[in-house]
């Protein structure tokens, strides 16, 4: 079970876009570029929509078999823990393993004193290749590190293992993600957690750390894009060099949940990944969803009612619909336009207010996240929204598959300018 150089995480709320995504897919693999798909979706979002990981296989295993699709695809248990892996255990065979929850909490004193002699013969400035400064490593650095992430990583293998008993080791994908915490870890935190990862003997596919800046929903990179630069590259590096000394898999590699359409960081990542001859895994859930909601605006009647009509309850719902992503939004809701003056608009006007296109003087961040988070009201009506995306297949395919081809894959795989 491995993924190729190159892999994304493709989400889809409501299941009927698997052909459309792996339609930009297949168009990549006949320029030359194969990219696995990963088709992803956590608890939250199951949880919040009313749907079962069954139905992600389902809606994988179809758009494959008609797209006649020959290469490994995964179905991804998006951000569980021991908690919530049980449901997924049947449908996945790719585990996204969240540990940002246990970062902080403390190990056990054993646990620490065994790691930090373990790690004794990291002692001194170690240097990494790549890595622009030496890594301190001291007895109190490995104990503070300790402290701090080695009762996350124990977690870890603790899942890992969990789910091997259920499925066989070698039948799934394991990442690890540390992306959802407040501070970056730095190149050397990132090399101890490796470290820790293969003391657990966890077959490590991908690991997400935390980057510098925010990484929000629906919209592009808000940050220091050269600090990210810098980041991204130092990791590459750190990964390169902790795989050959901890032996983890020779795959390994980066996984970047976005947060999707972070578009300026890119041909940074292109660049880097080039020069490194790297691989990258890529999460962009979110985006399918708002596609569909640009697909039925452009349709204008119904379709454009709709959206007009969940933008106004998301406005009177909107501390129900913002709680669940409370620390990967940044709405100023005094910018949103009102219901009323979105009651106004033509198809035009509340797609350019939504379609993600800085250049547009009319297009709204702000409004562009409200929509991103209010696809439960979507599926509160999920006849009626099953019923217009129906209606208006050719034009919200399009949408779908052009916005992961050329918006996506295109600048971030192949190096073309968007």
């Amino acid at each position: 079970m491995a993924l190729s150089k190159y892999s994304m995480g493709i989400g889809d709320r409501f299941g009927l876009e698997g052909v459309a995504q792996l339609r930009a897919f297949t168009a990549a693999r006949d320029r030359g570029i194969t990219i696995t798909p990963v088709w992803n979706k956590s608890n939250r979002e199951h949880s919040l929509i009313g749907t079962r990981p069954g139905d992600v296989r389902i809606e994988a295993d179809a758009a494959t078999a008609a797209c006649r699709w020959s290469q490994p695809y995964f179905v991804d248990a998006d951000h569980i823990a021991l908690a919530t892996v049980d449901k997924f255990l049947t449908a996945s065979d790719f585990f996204t393993i969240d540990v940002a929850d246990a970062i902080g909490r403390p190990a056990s004193e054993a646990s620490i004193a065994k790691y930090a002699a373990d790690m004794g013969r990291f002692l001194g400035p170690l240097r990494i290749p790549g890595v622009e400064a030496p890594v301190t490593v001291s007895a109190a650095v490995l104990t503070e590190f300790a402290r701090k992430y080695l009762a996350a990583v124990e977690e870890a293998g603790r899942v890992y293992r969990y789910i091997a008993e259920h499925k066989g080791e070698g039948s799934f994908v394991t990442e690890v993600s540390f992306d959802e915490t407040e501070t970056p870890q730095s190149p050397g935190e990132l090399f101890l957690i490796l470290a820790a990862a293969a003391r657990e003997q966890i077959p490590v596919a991908t690991v997400a750390p935390k980057f510098t800046g925010d990484f929000l929903k629906g919209i592009d990179y808000v940050g220091d894009s050269e600090r990210f630069a810098k980041e991204f590259e130092e990791d590459l590096a750190v990964l390169s060099f902790a795989k050959r000394t901890f032996a983890l898999p020779a795959a390994l590699k980066l996984s970047i949940h976005s947060g999707s359409d972070k578009f300026s960081l890119y041909p940074i990542m292109h660049r880097a990944l080039k020069r490194a001859d790297a691989g990258v895994h890529l999460k962009t859930a979110g985006t399918t969803w708002l596609e569909e909601a640009l697909g039925l605006a452009e349709a204008g009647g119904d379709g454009l009612a709709f959206a007009k009509a969940l933008y106004r309850e998301a406005c009177a719902r909107y501390d129900e619909m913002a709680k669940p992503y409370a620390t990967v939004i940044a709405i100023d809701r005094r910018a949103l336009p009102t219901p009323t003056q979105v009651d106004g608009w033509s198809s035009q006007e509340f797609v350019e207010a939504l379609e993600h296109n800085q250049r547009c003087p009319r297009f709204s961040v702000h409004f562009r996240q409200l929509i991103h988070i209010s696809f439960r009201i979507a599926a509160e009506r999920r006849e009626q929204l099953l019923e217009l995306l129906r209606a208006n297949r050719e034009k919200v395919e399009a949408r779908v598959s052009h916005n992961l081809l050329k918006r996506h894959i295109e600048p971030l795989f192949l190096g073309v300018s968007a």
